[in-house]
């Protein structure tokens, strides 16, 4: 009887644990991480005078998998929402949103120039996964 429940209660323990976390996408931490990092890489695309920080947008892409983690979340989760089709179209859809609030007309190369220049100088997230070549 004793095994019983022993095992019962290790079993509900567990059940309480996958239970527990939330969808990766509503820990603000590396969701907004992510959305700097996609932000930082259209900029760095869509303009011919910015470059990537590449060893530094590498290591700050590391330390929200160790952030995720950390929170208790596996290698598999991570994995299955950075890949996630439907999540990389809600990351597409924020970044946009994002560049449509500082002024950022889709296409418009100047204003992507503009707004990255404006983030590497402000020394937001954005701006420090940057620098201008």
């Amino acid at each position: 009887m004793k095994r019983l429940l022993t095992g019962a209660l290790v079993a509900a323990l567990l059940a309480g644990q996958a239970h527990a976390l939330p969808p990766l996408r509503e820990v603000k931490q590396i969701d907004d991480g992510l959305l700097a990092v996609a932000i930082a890489d259209e900029l760095r695309k869509r303009c011919d005078t910015l470059d990537a920080r590449m060893f530094r947008a590498l290591n700050y892409l590391s330390s929200l998998k160790d952030a995720a983690r950390g929170l208790g979340y596996s290698d598999a989760e991570i994995e299955a929402y950075v890949s996630s089709k439907s999540e990389k179209d809600r990351m597409r859809a924020r970044g946009e949103a994002y560049l449509k609030t500082k002024g950022v007309t889709i296409g418009d190369y100047a204003a992507y120039c503009t707004l990255g220049e404006d983030e590497i100088a402000r020394g937001s997230a954005i701006g420090k996964l940057l620098r201008v070549k």
